[in-house]
Parts: structure tokens; C-alpha cells; sequence
């Protein structure tokens, strides 16, 4: 098993959806959970990407040079920048970290966020521009080994003597990982991607899009690897886990899930709806949150993207992962409220438990807004005196 951690560059949280028990999102804190990270053998962190986040790729690059085998799953954005530059943008952070890039396909899912950045397209569209992005990323970093240029004629995109000069420490280019549940995101995968990614739905919804996206790729004569997204509340006790699971939400409101589960509403992603389906909108009890054993719901409330959490003693967070190995993921992608501290816990308590897994490896503040960013668009609430 492969395991990732987080660099919460949208704000970081002991209660969801409330300013209580947060942390600014500051440097010092993203350097601090980097190389909590790359000594304790994460094999690399994940940098969310839009609106609500520091800018992945300026924050992963001030990283480098404190760390030390970290890898860093950074995204591009196709429709948003040109595909040309952001194939230099990748060779020049392949180079400069030697080899330790990994790419993050994101089409988008937020209508109103793509057009904030000048995207005017719908869903099936943005699919379309992905793979013509992706055709010229691909070809212009291949042929960058060889000093040759590309081109290329399509529908949305063009390229005429696409060229980068400095090739990518990784041949033909740094490994391309994306997630997607719609059909035309799982086409895209089967030819283009090298690891899928899943949100952490029920395993037996997991296997069928595992199944799905192999067959696919199957047609183009390829082979794809498999990961996934989840948080972990991992404590000494399975008491003590959900006790941490309730009060991860514990200071949430109605008003604030509304508000949040109204934004996500207006979304256009496939797998947002598939995570506000588990859910519901509604808070309720462990009974009603729980989607499956020790698969719990709860962070998805207010949160976008990944909204579930593995939540049990060591024990059972380690057999939860290996059932979902057993279908085929390879890579978990894990977080944990706050991130630097989970770090720790779940090393200390699952890693041993890994198989495969080394115990251990041994080896300016900002004024606001603190904690992370509601529904990805408000602000959440400052505590109360």
C-alpha cells in the first residue's frame, strides 16, 4: 500500500464549519505537515486545487527544498491554462525536485467557479477540452527528451511547434493521476490516465467503477492503477474514534450544512452528487452517517469533494483499507482534522499494521480567514464570546 497525506492549503479545523480550533492557512503550517509527512513515510501529500485553496503549484514548489523523498500530486487545469505552459511548468518542478512530481487532472465541477477563471462551457465539454490538453501535455513533454516539437489541430485546442526545451526528470513525463465518475470522465481515464482516483465510497460501488474504467482501458491496450480518497479518525479505541467523529461536527449548524449542501447543489460533478447522496444533507446519528461499516459520512456535510472518513480503532481502519486493496487500490490518499496531528496518530497507529509498511522513518501568519472555507464559498463562523 501506498499512502498519502494532505496539505490543507483551504484552511485546517478541530470542528467543521466554525473558526473554533482553527488554524490560518500559513506556510510555516503547510512546511510543518510537508515534513511531518516526509519523515514519518507518507510516500507523498495531495494539493487541492480552485477558488478556496492557496495556489497548489506555488506551495508545493516552496516545498521542495524541505523535504526530501515527499512527492507532491499537484493539478492542472485544462481550459484554464494552455497546455504548452503548463507542460514547462511540470518539466521545470520535475527538475528542480528530481522526479518527485505527480499530476492531478482536474476538469472541474463548479459551473460558477471555471467561469470566475474565464471557462464558459458545460460538462461534456470540458471532457472534450481535457483530452485535446492532454494530447498536446503528453506529446510535448515526450518529444521534449528528444528536442523535438508538436502539432496538433483540434476542436477547442491548437498547437503549432509546441516545444519544451528541459525535459522532466520522469520519461516520457510525470505519471497522470485524475478522478471522475461520469461516463465521459471514465473514457477519459481509460486512455489517458496512469491512476485513477475514487472518493471513498462503499466498496461494492468502488469495485464496479474499478471494473468499469479497466475495460476501457482495456480497448486503447492499457493498463491503469487505482487510488483512493478518503479522511481517517483513527484513535487507540473504537469508543474514542467515533467520539472524535462527532465531535469533528459538533459545533455545525443546520443553517451552515444548508448553505453549504445549496453550493454543492449547483455543481455539475457526478461524483459531488454521488457524495451528497450518502449523506443526504442531514446530520442525524453514527446510525444514519455511517454508509458502511466504519465508512462514515459526516465530513461531506459542509465539506466538497472527498466527504467520507474511515473512522474505528487501528484495527479496523487497516482492514477497511485492505478490503478496498483486495478490489484493487494501490494508493490511499488520507486526511485528518487538524492535519498535522492525524499525521502523527495515524502513522503511529495503522502504519505497523500495513503490510509492506515501515513502522516509522526515522529521519508569516496571515490574518484570516481561519478554518476552512464553507461549501467553497463562505467564510465560516467566528467563535463565540
Amino acid at each position: 500500500m501506498n499512502v498519502f497525506w494532505f496539505i490543507p492549503t483551504h484552511g485546517d479545523s478541530r470542528y467543521l464549519g466554525t473558526s473554533e480550533g482553527a488554524r490560518a492557512a500559513s506556510y510555516d503550517y503547510f512546511q510543518q505537515i510537508a515534513v511531518a509527512a516526509d519523515t514519518l513515510g507518507y510516500e507523498g501529500v495531495l494539493l487541492p486545487t480552485g477558488r478556496s485553496c492557496e495556489d497548489a503549484w506555488v506551495v508545493a514548489s516552496s516545498l521542495i527544498p524541505v523535504t526530501k523523498r515527499l512527492k507532491f500530486l499537484v493539478a492542472i487545469r485544462p481550459g484554464i491554462v494552455s497546455p504548452g505552459l503548463s507542460a514547462r511548468m511540470a518539466a521545470t518542478f520535475d527538475r528542480l525536485s528530481n522526479g518527485r512530481l505527480l499530476i492531478n487532472v482536474v476538469t472541474g465541477g463548479d459551473a460558477a467557479e471555471l467561469e470566475g477563471d474565464g471557462l464558459f462551457v458545460d460538462h461534456d465539454t470540458r471532457y472534450e477540452i481535457t483530452d485535446e490538453f492532454l494530447r498536446i501535455w503528453r506529446a510535448q513533454l515526450s518529444a521534449s527528451h528528444t528536442n523535438d516539437s508538436i502539432d496538433f489541430i483540434g476542436r477547442h485546442l491548437t498547437s503549432k511547434g509546441g516545444k519544451t526545451l528541459y525535459p522532466p526528470v520522469q520519461d516520457p513525463h510525470p505519471p497522470l493521476w485524475f478522478g471522475g465518475s461520469s461516463p465521459a470522465a471514465h473514457a477519459l481515464a481509460g486512455e489517458h490516465i496512469d491512476t485513477y482516483l475514487t472518493w471513498g465510497e462503499p466498496p461494492e460501488a468502488v469495485a464496479q467503477k474499478i471494473a468499469d474504467i479497466r475495460a476501457r482501458a482495456a480497448t486503447h491496450g492499457r493498463e491503469i492503477r487505482f487510488g483512493i480518497r478518503l479522511h481517517v479518525i483513527v484513535r487507540e479505541t473504537e469508543e474514542e474514534a467515533w467520539a472524535a467523529a462527532d465531535t469533528l461536527i459538533s459545533r455545525l449548524d443546520d443553517d451552515t450544512v444548508a448553505r453549504a449542501q445549496a453550493s454543492f447543489s449547483k455543481m455539475d460533478s457526478e461524483g459531488q452528487r454521488r457524495m451528497a447522496a450518502l449523506h443526504g444533507g442531514k446530520r442525524g446519528n453514527r446510525q444514519a452517517l455511517e454508509v458502511y461499516p466504519n465508512l462514515w459520512a459526516g465530513v461531506g456535510l459542509v465539506r466538497g469533494g472527498a466527504g467520507t472518513a474511515l473512522v474505528g480503532n487501528p484495527q479496523q481502519v487497516a482492514a477497511r483499507m485492505q478490503e478496498y486493496a483486495d478490489l484493487g487500490i494501490e494508493t490511499f490518499i488520507l486526511s485528518g482534522y487538524p492535519h498535522l496531528e492525524e499525521s502523527y496518530r495515524f502513522a503511529e497507529l495503522v502504519f505497523p499494521l500495513l503490510p509492506g509498511r515501515l513502522k516509522q522513518r526515522a529521519s508569516g501568519p496571515l490574518s484570516g480567514p481561519f478554518g476552512e472555507i464553507v461549501g467553497n464559498n463562505y467564510l465560516p463562523k467566528a467563535a463565540q464570546s
